[in-house]
């Protein structure tokens, strides 16, 4: 990617981070900022190279805005840039929040969200009573979004938190968003975490989806999961952090669900010495309980900021949570590669003899819903031969009698075919390929950074379109990574499992950027077709199933074939 496309991209998010027209003074400013040096009428050449492609348009002497063909190519471009940007874009609005809890004035962090119901605001307002939010203060619209009218709701972001203690001399680091389980209102671990280092998508955008919290469970019975994010603290810090959100409850900004102790583990995820774990419920939670139940909702994560003398409580607050057990132990955490590690050096298909052992996803189906969805399956790999695996197997589910199991082959079986062949092979990233002239990865999720299977994220948010007409095609997709000396070798294996056990989508060059996704230097990309592929063409056509990934291993010779 030339330097001119990343200055492209800059101007676009620049515009898209706007609320109203830009012009070439403010984004030359905003660019400096960036690291970018250009002048204003630098500035004003692009914006016309920007207007001629239908990117930009100029609103009068007001500036320019942002297309929505300049919002998709925002979303599609640089995708691999965007797994830094999502971090640092947090980072920026931290440097940026103002707000002194001692005279309760400046600026805090803000996370802006819309509801189209009346009941479904109710039912938001019943969350923040509950007090499972970092606060009950917003600023309350009427609103036309998108066409619709309805509400409009600033909430404040746990991330203004760390902006309070950035000012007062004390660092943090966000390590990771996630899903918090509660047993009788005590929060007790951490279920799944993603990196925020590691993603394209915030992490805790990632978990909001539906049928991944049930926040509701939680206010009206005390048992269920919640979204929240984790950071660490120097532990030399740690009485004055206190102290800090101490003054933060008496203005009304909460949300810290548990601070340890130096070195302490905090529900359940590791905290190395030097430092102490702080969990803070995530902004957005109460959005996240009219979800759960339909309710039309446009969740945004930290994307403005806001005076706080402009917020306002919504409701009076009860807090229901009680205090963890900071000295519970609780099983630590796996990031699915480490989990999946085991099983990738157990594969041991014989790609010359076609036999042996790969790694299966099985999701579990209602046993009046199979027909139709082997034949969903069927068609979709009859439409798309090249992006969907044929093998498939019908699998009892010891559990429960109503219900059979749906195995595919697992994307990682491609990892554990190379190592077995005395290749090494890294899974980099599970993403989201959207089909094309060239096609590109728009999200991507590192193995190494999350707990949870990348494409069962994509799936629980309905951002597949494997079926759907009228829409971009958006296939699951993974990248391994591979080292360059052993390239001529992994492709003569790979390009006999393409088409036979594995849908192989592209093999790289060093250094290449891979459908916009960029590996190390000195190794290569490989691009596979996920397993779920199949599961999620089922989902998009109205049955339910419940996704499984990572599942165990099974013989190729004893699955069906489409």
């Amino acid at each position: 990617m030339s330097e001119s496309e990343h200055k492209t991209i800059e101007i676009l998010r620049i515009l898209e981070q706007a609320e109203k027209p830009v012009g070439s003074k403010k984004i030359a400013n905003e660019l400096k900022n960036k690291g970018y040096n250009l002048g204003e009428r630098a500035v004003r050449y692009h914006m016309q190279l920007l207007d001629e492609k239908g990117y930009t348009e100029r609103i009068g002497y007001s500036g320019r805005k942002i297309t929505e063909l300049g919002k998709s190519i925002l979303e599609k471009g640089l995708v691999y840039d965007q797994v830094d940007f999502t971090f640092s874009k947090f980072e920026e609005y931290i440097y940026q929040t103002t707000f002194n809890p001692k005279n309760k004035t400046g600026n805090v962090i803000v996370n802006t969200s819309h509801i189209f119901d009346d009941d479904g605001l109710e039912l938001i307002k019943k969350v923040f009573q509950a007090n499972i939010a970092v606060s009950p203060l917003v600023k309350l619209e009427k609103d036309v979004y998108k066409g619709k009218e309805g509400y409009s709701l600033k909430t404040i972001c746990g991330t203004t938190i760390d902006g309070v203690l950035l000012n007062n001399g004390i660092s943090t680091q966000p390590q990771y968003g996630g899903l918090i389980e509660v047993k009788d209102y005590v929060p007790k671990r951490f279920t799944e975490l993603i990196s925020y280092k590691k993603t394209s998508i915030t992490p805790l955008d990632a978990f909001i989806g539906k049928n991944m919290t049930s926040v509701l469970n939680v206010v009206e019975e005390g048992n269920g999961t919640i979204p929240a994010n984790f950071r660490v603290i120097p532990s030399v810090a740690r009485d004055k952090v206190v102290k800090i959100i101490n003054k933060l409850k008496k203005a009304n900004i909460n949300g810290v669900i548990a601070i340890g102790k130096e070195g302490q583990d905090i529900l359940g995820v590791p905290v190395p010495q030097g430092t102490v774990g702080v969990a803070i419920c995530g902004g957005v939670t109460p959005f996240c309980a009219a979800q759960e139940l339909d309710y039309d909702v446009d969740i945004k994560l930290g994307e403005d900021l806001n005076d706080y003398e402009e917020l306002k409580p919504i409701t009076t607050t009860n807090t229901i949570l009680k205090r963890p057990n900071n000295k519970a132990k609780y099983e630590k955490i796996p990031f699915l590669l480490s989990k999946s590690w085991n099983l990738i050096q157990k594969v041991d298909y014989n790609y010359k003899t076609k036999k042996g052992n790969i790694i299966a996803n099985i999701s579990y189906i209602n046993k009046e819903d199979v027909d139709d969805a082997l034949d969903i399956m069927e068609k979709t790999y009859n439409d798309y031969p090249n992006y969907i695996n044929p093998y498939y197997k019908l699998v009892k589910n010891e559990k429960d009698e109503n219900k059979l199991g749906i195995a595919t082959v697992c994307s990682l079986s491609v990892d554990g075919v190379l190592i077995k062949n005395g290749i090494m092979s890294l899974p980099k990233y599970g993403g989201l390929l959207e089909i094309g002239n060239p096609s590109l990865f728009t999200e991507l999720i590192s193995y190494g950074g999350s707990s949870i299977d990348p494409h069962k994220i994509y799936i629980f948010k309905n951002l597949t379109s494997i079926t759907k007409k009228n829409t971009a095609q958006k296939i699951l997709a993974s990248i391994k990574e591979v080292p360059m000396i052993a390239r001529d070798d992994a492709e003569v294996i790979l390009d006999k499992l393409d088409g036979d056990v594995l849908s192989i989508y592209k093999v790289g060059k060093p250094r290449e950027v891979v459908y916009n996704a960029k590996v190390d230097n000195y190794n290569f990309g490989v691009v596979a077709g996920s397993g779920l592929n199949s599961i999620a063409a089922i989902i998009e056509n109205g049955i339910n199933i419940k996704v499984k990934a990572l599942e165990g291993l099974m013989p190729i010779n004893e699955m069906n074939k489409f």
